[in-house]
């Protein structure tokens, strides 16, 4: 089993244990560089930049076969369109959840905020029925 990782971050060490252990996945893909560039920086001005989403789409097409997973986490419109395009090709779109932890202190007059995010597991998109 394989999964594609489109991310603009690198994977945690025990998102890879999980993803060995409970997916079953023997092979980790990770974006390249050039359309990681792209998915990190997707502008929030003027219209839905299909074009460029479409690189990675290819990418996909390329790369992953049906039922295997696509992590994928970003701009919220890129995810959406890569999520329904995993799902309507038949790969498993899957996200990972975290816990945050929040820490404030106050330090000679500035508050200082903290926030820590721990992974705790994947999961799947699931389409609307």
């Amino acid at each position: 089993m394989k999964m594609l990782v489109i991310l603009s971050h690198e994977l945690l060490e025990e998102q890879i244990k999980e993803a060995n252990e409970k997916l079953n996945v023997d092979l980790i893909v990770e974006i390249p560089s050039e359309l990681k560039k792209i998915w990190g920086n997707i502008s929030p001005e003027g219209p839905f930049p299909v074009d460029l989403v479409e690189k990675i789409i290819k990418w996909i097409n390329e790369n992953a076969k049906e039922e295997d997973y696509v992590l994928v986490q970003g701009d919220f419109g890129a995810t959406y369109y890569v999520v329904d395009y995993c799902i309507k090709s038949g790969r498993v779109p899957i996200y990972a959840t975290t816990n945050r932890e929040v820490e404030e202190r106050i330090e000679n007059g500035v508050t200082r905020i903290e926030r820590v995010f721990r992974h705790v597991n994947f999961r799947k998109y699931l389409p609307y029925k």
